[in-house]
């Protein structure tokens, strides 16, 4: 079964009346539950755009529990804060997720895939429809030895393209791709949004040709899987999952409306990105935001997609995974 963005997005929409439901039921709804202050950390980039309106109504005071929120540029901030019991919820990428798990031996609970995938192919005047297309080019990303190469590499062999037949040039940093496609509109480049949208505002030329979740959820359903290409996943310490699961459950009611809202209207989501400083200028995150696939999506729905995507990682290279793959007790289903 191949799992498209409006199947994800039906979803969440649906997942979050049930954990509504959850939440009145644990928490009691006005029965008296006492609230408790939530840490939640998360990184300046696409998996923190679901939140958004969620801190907005945290610090309007408008949430179930208090909220103490903290953005950082990169994971190695947070994840030591985490494994140190300084936040109880987490947004990182899938594979962060997998590799704490092992690194606080199962401490750590896999409760919601909060982004799909956000990669784009992006050129000017290279005729590049698909990934096949790929066959003799040169293919400027970043992330040498991480998820962006484990996950283009996975395509190029699933199109039948060895080694050889791509050329893949790394840069430290999406805005070095940036400045080779704005150079050059015959290079090919593989960007995240929102630097997708901020290159191709950038450069009338540029456009993006190639959506690498489409791609890969292609890739998946032929295969007879359907697993979809998973961005970033919340987690939360099995601790704090265990004393207080009314907040925990809250938090998920919270965050699949928090998302579901940014995606029914960017413009307010916009304004918090750039007020939060993940994304420069309002238009570019007006324009991205509908491309990012915000998502909140839990439950059995969730470990399929997320183990599915693990799976494949770990065969590229066991250390994305924190050196193999999470047990069944990393996925909060309940």
């Amino acid at each position: 079964m191949v799992w498209t963005k409006k199947f994800y997005l039906k979803k969440a929409a649906a997942m979050g009346l049930c954990l509504l439901a959850l939440a009145c039921t644990l928490a009691g709804c006005g029965s008296g539950r006492e609230a408790v202050t939530v840490r939640v950390g998360s990184l300046k980039g696409p998996t923190s755009l679901g939140l958004l309106n969620l801190m907005d109504k945290s610090s309007k005071g408008e949430t179930a529990d208090a909220y103490e929120f903290q953005m950082a540029t990169g994971a190695d901030e947070l994840l030591p804060l985490m494994a140190k019991g300084d936040l109880d919820i987490l947004l990182v990428p899938a594979n962060v997720a997998a590799a704490l798990y092992q690194k606080t031996d199962g401490g750590v609970t896999a409760i919601d895939i909060n982004t799909l995938g956000v990669l784009y192919m992006v050129t000017g005047t290279a005729e590049i429809n698909g990934i096949s297309d790929l066959k003799g080019k040169t293919v400027y990303l970043t992330g040498k030895g991480t998820t962006p190469e484990a996950s283009l590499r996975y395509l190029l062999d699933a199109n039948g393209l060895q080694e050889g037949d791509v050329t893949l040039e790394f840069r430290s940093e999406a805005t070095e791709v940036a400045a080779v496609l704005a150079e050059n509109p015959d290079a090919i480049g593989l960007l995240p949004q929102p630097f997708v949208t901020a290159a191709c505002m950038q450069n009338e030329n540029l456009k993006a040709v190639v959506d690498i979740n489409e791609e890969w959820m292609r890739v998946q359903g032929g295969a007879g899987d359907g697993s979809g290409m998973v961005t970033g996943v919340t987690v939360v310490r099995r601790e704090f999952l265990e004393e207080n699961p009314e907040a925990v459950a809250a938090f998920l009611e919270e965050h699949a409306a928090s998302a579901e809202a940014i995606n029914k209207d960017p413009a307010p989501g916009a304004a918090l990105a750039v007020k939060e400083g993940i994304v420069a200028k309002e238009p570019i995150a007006l324009t991205a935001i509908p491309q990012c696939n915000i998502v909140c999506i839990t439950g059995q729905e969730m470990k399929e997609a997320l183990s599915g995507y693990l799976e494949v990682l770990n065969d590229f290279n066991a250390e994305l995974t924190g050196g193999a793959l999470p047990g069944d007790d990393f996925y909060y289903i309940r």
